[in-house]
């Protein structure tokens, strides 16, 4: 694995590794230990023309690459990811906090997302030139997809080699050549992709990683005029940011931003299966997660037991190494994201919030917060209202149904919610009401390669994952020509 000692002040541009031309660096931490294992280029403009140049030289050639081709070359990548699984999972756990088991499924997502658009591109190829109905006489027309060329994509630091495989695989199989900016906060798990592209095989310029943080980096790529689309996953703010600069030149954007999801439980409903649901979308990755269902709507019947049921849960948590196979839940990311959510407990203070969760004992060291279960929380607050991106729950009871939706539809984001209810298909009608781009009714969160993943309101535009994942990534044509005689 390349890590130059931990001095991470090379970009991989045209199949090479090469020094940034930044001299400014930025600590890496283990968020468990505190400690610094590794200083990270902050990169500079002079990067992003460097990585767009051999993306640009590579595009004529990559785009007539044959679609069975690219599909072997993401095939050749899964199997790299696989062979490295173990290491990879722990370099996860090191630089992101998150248990081991969590970053053992994150690796399996990203080999699964990698073969199945290996397999797209090979579909892909067989609907070139698909033949329809002209609608005027002795004439027939043609669809061909053609992909949209150098796209600059940038990911975050709460699901490392997953996030990244949701864009990199179907733009990779789309026949776009990439400029790739992981997250500065969780760069090792990434670097290790630039090995595996070179083993693959990718032809140099198709596959270019920038290490660095959004000023040297990230804004430089979200304005670069060579860059044909960004796709970019992370906060509103920097969304909107992005979204301003693709302005310039009228580039198309995909953007997975924020949520604020519900998990809605009704009268009827298995009250542990509810508790393990709220516990999973709420605890899992510490509740880092931008479709974390912060929001508990439970029917008056319910709440008090199930209020309890999540308590006791929380209090049984194992916090602590998130490489002990022991542990349920890391620290959080970074002391940053610590204060960050920190400040919310402190308005939940302020605000006279009321939780009956027992008080957790933290570990020694590393960046923790305990989960918490706040009670009848006023719709006005703004934990209610806000991304928290912590295990930090607000829940109501609710009197039916409509009243359920109508609060978890009254928010600015629309990403995702859970559904818990006795009857499956009660569950089905009430996902049908909300607002949201992805509903599990009686599930875990699951986000398969052949799914959707993507939000309405302000979680976002676009859809990433199946068939709109590719799609994102490519320009239709439409041939109209005259029969032939």
């Amino acid at each position: 694995m390349h890590t130059s000692a931990h001095i991470l002040n090379e970009q991989f541009i045209d199949n090479a590794w090469v020094p940034s031309l930044s001299k400014t660096r930025r600590p890496v931490y283990d968020p468990y230990r505190e400690t610094r294992i590794a200083e990270l280029t902050c990169g500079d403009p002079a990067d992003v023309d460097a990585a767009v140049a051999a993306a640009r030289r590579a595009m004529p050639g990559w785009r007539a690459t044959p679609e069975t081709c690219r599909g072997e070359y993401l095939e050749a990548i899964a199997s790299g990811l696989e062979i490295r699984r173990r290491i990879l999972a722990e370099l996860s756990s090191h630089n992101n906090g998150k248990p081991l088991a969590e970053a053992y499924q994150d690796l399996d997502d990203a080999i699964a997302c990698y073969r199945y658009y290996a397999e797209a591109a090979v579909i892909l190829g067989q609907r070139q030139g698909t033949v329809e109905d002209a609608d005027q006489p002795n004439m027939e027309a043609r669809r061909y997809w053609d992909s949209i060329g150098v796209v600059g994509l940038i990911t975050p630091w709460n699901f490392p080699l997953v996030s990244s495989a949701w864009k990199l695989a179907p733009a990779l199989a789309a026949g776009c050549t990439v400029v790739f900016k992981p997250s500065e906060v969780t760069p090792l798990p990434e670097q290790v992709l630039a090995e595996i592209v070179m083993e693959a095989g990718l032809p140099p310029g198709v596959f270019n990683l920038l290490q660095g943080d959004g000023e040297g980096i990230g804004a430089p790529m979200s304005h670069h005029p060579g860059i044909d689309k960004l796709s970019f996953t992370g906060s509103n703010a920097v969304g909107e940011a992005v979204m301003r600069a693709a302005a310039q030149g009228v580039r198309p954007v995909s953007l997975e931003l924020g949520g604020k999801s519900p998990i809605l439980i009704t009268e009827d409903a298995d009250i542990e299966l509810a508790r393990d649901l709220v516990m999973a979308g709420i605890c899992y990755n510490a509740g880092q997660m931008c479709s974390a269902t912060s929001r508990l709507l439970v029917h008056e019947r319910l709440a008090d037991k199930l209020y309890a049921a999540i308590d006791a849960a929380m209090s049984e948590l194992r916090l602590g190494d998130p490489l002990a196979t022991e542990t349920d839940m890391g620290p959080l990311v970074s002391a940053l994201q610590q204060s960050r959510v920190q400040h919310y407990l402190a308005l939940a203070k302020e605000e006279g919030l009321h939780s009956e969760t027992p008080t957790l004992a933290l570990p020694e060291h590393g960046f923790f917060v305990a989960p918490l279960l706040y009670r009848e929380v006023p719709t006005t607050s703004r934990l209610w209202q806000e991304e928290i991106f912590g295990p930090v729950l607000c829940a109501r009871r609710v009197a039916n149904d409509a009243e359920a939706i109508a609060l978890a539809n009254d928010s600015n984001f629309g990403l995702a919610a859970t559904v818990v209810a006795g009857n499956p298909d009660r569950a089905e009608s009430i996902g049908r009401h909300l607002e949201v781009g992805n509903v599990w009714c009686n599930s875990e969160q699951v986000a398969p390669p052949q799914g959707s993943w993507g939000g309405m309101k302000r979680s976002g535009i676009g859809r990433e994952l199946g068939d709109s994942g590719l799609d994102a990534y490519l320009e239709l044509k439409r041939i109209t020509r005259p029969l032939k005689a």
